[in-house]
């Protein structure tokens, strides 16, 4: 009897391991997510948005790179803070934040005011992208686990996408753009519930670096100085900067160049979407057999290769919708290789700082996508600005890879 009894209490502890670890990645997946949802749920209501404030498509993607701005900020800053404080005191602070600034821009009275608001919402958005991924390394860093579940927050980050247009079209069906902040206020407050109940502190006190600012900067300009971690952030920045002018053109693209209704769209961003979840899946079963820099290489070419071939199809024929359409799955589907595998190299690399590499990476990203996602507006309109944006950073990108192999920095198995 006591044998059995001791079998049982055996069996049920892995299993109440595996429940615990579930939770939490679930969680942290979900803070993940706000940022990728607070961009695209109101992507559809860009044309209501700019009638209701008597604002430019400009000024109304401008609202967009503020957020992507926050974005960066916040996490330059809070990844190097949840070193010194803790991971949790930083997560509930962001998702409050987050949950009060959502309210703030479904009330805004005028374009200046929701820009604003977007700035600060994004900076609140940052500390659970950032956090996140440093709650994953102080875990898991070294075992068989990290590479898996960093990927799993990627397919998290590409699922937000499919789900959000979708969300967001069907909130503007029964309201106005408003609508969709007083919603992700909700979603802040299901945040704040998760990370009391299934997020504890994964940094001790023993582990945690003083310093306040200066410490901030310190642990940064560390990291900065190490020439093969900074190639491989550069390299990230660059992609994930042609995914934000994706995420910022397509929807002119589609809307205003093809004649789509907000509600078809949404569709195709979904189908597109699901193609980057797809491959993240697909990196996360591989990545425990094939070095990852083979599968960051090998997600680079063949977004590259679809970039490539939809800005030959836009010179020399004009480009159609469905050719446009499949191009940019392909793209979509080579970031979905490309980004996880460049974190997980990341996050590797710098994990004796898991905020403060986790901050830099992301701050680096959202810098980049700040400065890209308004660049294609700014040079014309149509499909080929964007795809020729996208090209571009997809070459930097690259060219990032062979200097880090010139440098002679470690590449990651």
């Amino acid at each position: 009897m006591i044998n059995n009894s001791s079998s049982r209490s055996q069996d049920q502890a892995p299993a109440t391991g595996r429940k615990r670890t579930g939770r939490l990645v679930l969680v942290l997946a979900a803070l993940t997510a706000v940022a990728p949802l607070a961009v695209d749920m109101y992507v559809p209501g860009f044309p209501g948005l700019a009638g209701t404030f008597g604002a430019a498509a400009s000024s109304v993607q401008l609202s967009l790179t503020a957020f992507l701005v926050g974005l960066a900020a916040g996490q330059l800053l809070l990844g190097p803070v949840s070193d010194m404080v803790g991971r949790r005191r930083v997560l509930l602070s962001g998702a409050a934040l987050f949950t009060v600034l959502s309210l703030t821009c479904a009330v805004s009275p005028g374009i200046e005011i929701f820009d604003a608001a977007r700035l600060v919402q994004g900076v609140a958005g940052a500390a659970g992208m950032v956090v996140a991924r440093a709650v994953l390394t102080d875990r898991f860093h070294g075992t068989p686990e990290a590479g898996r579940h960093f990927a799993t927050l990627s397919a998290i980050v590409f699922t937000a996408p499919v789900a959000a247009p979708v969300l967001g079209g069907a909130i503007l069906g029964v309201g106005s753009w408003r609508l969709v902040f007083v919603a992700l206020a909700g979603f802040g407050v299901l945040l704040i519930a998760g990370i009391l109940a299934w997020v504890p502190e994964s940094l001790p006190a023993a582990r945690r670096r003083p310093g306040g600012v200066t410490g901030v900067v310190k642990a940064v300009a560390m990291l900065a100085g190490r020439r093969a971690l900074v190639g491989y952030v550069l390299a990230s920045s660059f992609t994930g900067a042609a995914l934000f002018t994706y995420i910022a053109g397509s929807t002119f693209v589609f809307q205003d160049g093809y004649g789509l209704s907000a509600t078809r769209y949404s569709l195709v961003f979904a189908t597109n979407a699901l193609g980057m979840l797809a491959s993240s899946l697909v990196f996360g079963r591989l990545s425990a057999r094939v070095p990852v820099r083979t599968l960051l290489v090998a997600g680079l070419a063949v977004a590259g290769s679809g970039t490539a071939a939809l800005v030959g199809s836009l010179v020399m024929t004009g480009g159609s919708f469905a050719t446009t359409w499949a191009c940019l799955l392909v793209t979509v589907a080579g970031l979905g290789t490309a980004l996880p595998a460049t974190t997980t190299t990341v996050q590797s690399l710098g994990h004796d700082a898991p905020g403060a590499v986790s901050g830099l990476l992301g701050g680096s990203q959202f810098v980049l996508g700040a400065a890209a996602s308004p660049l294609s507006g700014l040079l014309g309109d149509g499909a080929l600005p964007m795809a020729a944006v996208m090209l571009a950073a997809f070459g930097l990108a690259a060219l990032s890879l062979v200097l880090v192999r010139g440098a002679g920095g470690p590449s990651p198995s």
